[in-house]
């Protein structure tokens, strides 16, 4: 039933958020329900690694050791997100630039967007999972509009239209792997949607069908996931929600995406062999690290370069999948682990530095370390951590991707997989010097920073400080179990 209560949590604190009125009791309990879905996502991994899996509602509802990592990483990234809220709602309310009503439907939409960001990897129906994928999208897309700017509402348009677009392929994924499931099941027809009984029957399902459905699921979730050339939506999505919501998006949704590529990348590699899903996703994965690479190089603005960093984690994550092989599997977990709680500091940073400077042009902020010592310190150290410098964690899953890629004779690929790594390392880390050094802004003073807000960057600080010299032992047999199940067709 824990599976269950997971889910209701957040839709009952969303539901609560609605029928009152008060500000304060809203922060309480989205605060209240998301530390409360942090605990269950523990127990739900600790005894995932006891047992190797539960379920209920006769299967239904289903988690193994990759389900319950993206539910973690999701639970994280909602407790974090839910703490800094407060102080930068706070403060966007005392500037007058949000609205009470505003203020409200963050906190009545966050808690459905996380419970469909839960339910997405708990699923273990097609049919339900896809469900949950577009759920988040009609919940995420008021969270970008929220600012009721121009800017704001062609960011959303732009999202619901691509986003759109991609669910509907994604569609198709859900139809052809069940109507090539049908004819092998028989009596079991039913049961064609279903990813436990279809894992059993992969090398029984028709080659063509799987070949078209993989395709679509490139293009579909690779479309949520922000590939090239489906990444259109992410820099105007990432610089328009509120920092938290933004957040969200980028540290949290992402694994959701590509939770159900590596889904289906192991029934694909189960009936048509490792070739031709290989051939796909080093493609996209190598071609959105190459396309963020000249952009983050050229970009202006704080808050879309984030959006570039994360086409480009996006695209290491895909790539270590088509690499293949143990390495590659667990070059990809680690990856989705080490991304999703180091993320959110960048995010977390940047907002303060926006609220701060009033704007999210590198032209106008220089010196933060002097105006916002923690906000500046931990920007860079966020910074270093997410571009893979040693010996943050981020650098040991790349490793393990070039490692996978060289021991998986993809050499030309690489030599780009570095190319494009180390250049975006040379232009973040350049970017976020001038930002944090050198002279302060004139008439800037030096503003006591907001305790929740940097209570909750110092969490994510320590997290990464922590898994960049030890990964908890329950962690680390969650993610070899996670890569197994990656694995398993090799």
């Amino acid at each position: 039933m824990i599976l269950v209560l997971l889910l209701l949590v957040p839709l009952l604190a969303g539901s609560l958020c609605l029928l009152t009125k008060s500000p304060a009791w809203w922060e309480r309990m989205n605060l209240a329900a998301f530390a409360i879905a942090a605990a269950m996502a523990v127990f739900i991994a600790l005894e995932v690694n006891h047992s190797g899996k539960i379920s209920c509602l006769n299967g239904f509802l289903r988690a193994d050791a990759l389900s319950a990592l993206v539910v973690a990483l999701t639970a994280f990234v909602a407790l974090v997100c839910a703490i800094y809220a407060v102080g930068y709602f706070r403060q966007d309310r005392s500037c007058g630039r949000i609205t009470e009503s505003q203020l409200r439907l963050y906190y009545v939409l966050t808690p459905l967007f996380v419970a469909a960001m839960f339910l997405a990897p708990l699923a273990d129906n097609l049919g339900v999972m896809w469900v949950a994928i577009e759920s988040t999208t009609l919940a995420s897309v008021l969270l970008v509009t929220f600012y009721n700017k121009r800017t704001s509402f062609e960011a959303g348009w732009k999202y619901v239209i691509i986003g759109s677009i991609g669910i509907s392929l994604a569609l198709f994924v859900t139809v052809i792997p069940y109507a090539s499931a049908v004819g092998v099941l028989g009596e079991r027809a039913h049961e064609g949607m279903s990813w436990s009984v279809l894992v059993e029957i992969a090398d029984r399902l028709n080659p063509k069908a799987m070949r078209l459905a993989f395709v679509f699921i490139i293009l579909g979730y690779g479309t949520k996931a922000g590939l090239v050339p489906m990444h259109t939506w992410k820099p105007d999505a990432y610089s328009e929600a509120p920092v938290p919501a933004a957040a969200l998006l980028g540290a949290g949704f992402i694994n959701c995406a590509i939770y159900s590529i590596m889904r289906f990348d192991v029934l694909a590699e189960k009936c048509l062999g490792h070739d031709f899903p290989s051939q796909l996703l080093v493609g996209f994965g190598v071609c959105s690290i190459l396309l963020a690479a000249p952009f983050v190089l050229v970009q202006r603005n704080f808050r879309r370069l984030l959006a570039y960093s994360s086409i480009d984690h996006a695209g290491i994550m895909v790539a270590a999948l088509g690499f293949g092989g143990k390495l590659g599997a667990l070059g990809a977990v680690l990856h989705m682990l080490f991304h999703g709680v180091t993320k959110p500091l960048l995010f977390f940073s940047a907002g303060n530095v926006q609220q701060r400077y009033g704007s999210p042009y590198f032209r106008k902020v220089h010196g933060v370390m002097h105006t916002l010592p923690w906000t500046g310190g931990l920007f860079l150290l966020g910074a270093f951590a997410v571009t893979g410098t040693p010996p943050f964690s981020l650098f040991q899953s790349e490793f393990t991707v070039l490692s996978a890629a060289l021991s998986g004779d993809h050499s030309v690929a690489a030599a780009l997989f570095v190319i494009g790594v180390v250049t975006i390392f040379v232009g973040f880390l350049v970017h976020m010097a001038n930002l944090s050094l050198g002279a302060p802004v004139e008439g800037q003073g030096r503003p006591d920073e907001c305790p929740w807000k940097l209570g909750a960057m110092l969490v994510v600080a320590l997290t990464i400080g922590l898994f960049a010299f030890w990964l908890p032992g329950p962690v680390y047999n969650l993610v070899q179990s996670s890569a197994r199940i990656l694995g398993a067709s090799l």
